[in-house]
């Protein structure tokens, strides 16, 4: 094993080990307030006293991958890990529930440790995705045990992933759905998630309705999923008991964030960062130009992580930085430092959609709308972006934006450079012939090849009344999109694409209004996107001052 650990202490540009001589307590009965037990292994090196302690909280086992990347890697390193098993999965008890018994289980565990003989009162928490999340789930509450936490990609709240602007993000959940039904009798499956999916999965996306796609791939119905597609409404308050993002308010302990450009939980990852902000704190910041299950990004966070833990458990402050935001610029391919997140010297423009396909600074000038179908029969693909896949992240869009239900709106060639770094958003001006739809948005870059490359995106899907007309029949829809860090070089060009899906990646919008889990009729929906004096399309740019 400890090959393993060398090759990836490597591959990872992790400082040396400081020992190899490690010791492993296995399958470590912990016991729960309800009579169940959770499994863990506790890694230690086997020569020296008490060590700080750091928790991972997993839903995908305690061996193999996880076993590696944060037992074996932190204890050689000067740590002892406790790598525990969530509720219900890789031979823990009870049963598994998504996100509903992190909390309880959490704090738990945390009482269990402080009694064990081997606790020296250093506690900090570490993981990502689901790792993180069972992190944030605990933190607020035992707060006067923790000594400080990392949390790679993931967020304090999983709803916002999952209903991106109020849609359905099918792909990654069904994926997911997927992984953890299978991993137990399958331990590449979630191999298999990052580097392509199976393609019986493949073809699942595309089964109507819903609410049976897990009857097809499993044989049986899943709770979670079905839960998962009967909650999909904005007012959630079946989510509730699972959303933490309130008690980010209550965390007092040092925490450290790293993120990825094309990570799917981004926008709600800075949500924590900006809440911790509002409360006094000063939180750590990463984000690079990873996607959600890219090596880099697993990389950088192991080292984010063990220098985050070496500052805080053993007083090895310079191994941060003196800057707390630390985010890579696309384009550049340069990392920048900031004092905060949006930095301030940022400001936002507005480029607005022009008659002819063109995007501006200028306020257009009186013209008709662009027009456009959308068939759900023939749905708009997905290419690149926010993915737990391959395809993930940066793409050519040329054959995408041949599509004929494609608008594009394209700048003039670029006469100096235009660097890009804050929140981003658009706000259009539309009209459709179906109450229910969505609108999707993206911002890419221009290179003088002719291959648009995507950055960021976001969609808002309305329903009737949501958001209201204007006066003259019109709805003016504001569409949140990723935040983003990138330079615009001179001779490239900005282009804004407006449609109305990216599938698998989100659920087609059928049209009809028929509920998420029982829909199966679809309708084409006639789209015209207004850009004149009275309706000022615009996408929104945080551009440096």
């Amino acid at each position: 094993m400890s090959l393993v650990s060398r090759l990836l202490g490597s591959a990872f540009k992790l400082p040396p080990a400081e020992t190899y001589d490690v010791g492993v307590e296995r399958n470590i009965k912990i016991p729960m307030s309800d009579g169940v037990y959770l499994l863990a292994d506790r890694y230690y090196p086997r020569k020296g006293s008490k060590l700080p302690l750091i928790l991972v909280r997993s839903t995908y086992g305690k061996g193999q991958l996880f076993g590696i990347l944060y037992g074996r890697l932190f204890a050689e390193r000067g740590f002892q890990v406790l790598v525990q098993c969530c509720r219900g999965v890789f031979g823990s008890g009870g049963k598994f529930v998504p996100f509903f018994n992190e909390h309880a289980d959490g704090l738990d565990t945390i009482e269990w440790i402080k009694k064990q003989e081997w606790f020296n009162g250093e506690l900090a928490l570490a993981g990502g995705s689901y790792l993180g999340y069972t992190q944030w789930a605990l933190a607020a509450d035992a707060a006067q045990t923790l000594k400080a936490m990392s949390v790679t990609v993931s967020a304090s709240q999983f709803r916002g992933q999952t209903y991106p602007g109020d849609s359905f993000s099918l792909q990654d959940p069904l994926s997911w759905t997927y992984q953890v039904n299978i991993q137990e009798k399958s331990p590449s499956s979630m191999f298999g998630m990052m580097f392509g999916g199976s393609p019986e999965l493949k073809k699942a996306l595309w089964h109507l309705p819903l609410g049976t796609v897990d009857e097809l791939l499993f044989g049986k119905k899943v709770e979670f999923w079905q839960d998962w597609l009967e909650n999909s409404e904005p007012d959630y308050e079946w989510w509730q008991p699972a959303d933490f993002s309130e008690s980010v308010k209550r965390v007092n302990i040092p925490v450290n964030m790293v993120g990825g450009w094309f990570d799917i939980f981004l926008p709600w990852q800075i949500n924590d960062y900006m809440t911790l902000r509002s409360t006094g704190h000063q939180p750590y910041l990463s984000i690079g130009p990873w996607s959600h299950t890219s090596m880099g990004q697993m990389g950088y966070g192991i080292r984010e992580t063990l220098a985050w833990s070496k500052a805080q458990l053993k007083n090895q402050k310079e191994k941060i930085r003196e800057l707390p935001v630390h985010v890579f610029v696309m384009g550049l391919n340069k990392w920048k430092d900031f004092a905060e997140w949006p930095p301030k010297e940022y400001l936002n423009e507005s480029w607005y959609l022009q008659p002819g396909k063109k995007l501006a600074i200028e306020t257009p000038a009186n013209s008709e709308p662009d027009v456009y179908v959308y068939d759900p029969a023939n749905p708009t693909p997905a290419v690149g972006g926010v993915m737990m896949s391959p395809e993930a992240g940066p793409q050519d869009n040329r054959k995408l934006e041949a599509r004929a239900d494609v608008l594009t709106f394209t700048s003039d060639v670029l006469d100096k450079d235009i660097e890009v770094i804050g929140p981003v958003s658009a706000e259009l001006y539309i009209k459709s012939n179906r109450p229910h739809t969505d609108f999707f948005v993206r911002l890419c870059d221009v290179q003088p090849s002719g291959k648009s490359m995507n950055i960021c995106d976001g969609i808002r899907r309305l329903r009737p009344g949501r958001p209201a007309s204007e006066p003259d029949g019109c709805i003016r829809v504001k569409i949140d999109l990723w935040p983003t860090a990138y330079m615009f070089k001179r001779g490239h060009r900005i282009r804004l694409q407006v449609s109305s899906g990216a599938f698998p990646r989100l659920a087609r919008n059928l049209g009809t209004g028929q509920p998420l889990a029982t829909g199966v009729d679809f309708v084409k929906a006639e789209q015209k996107v207004y850009h004149d004096p009275a309706h000022p399309s615009a996408i929104i740019l945080p551009i440096h001052t």
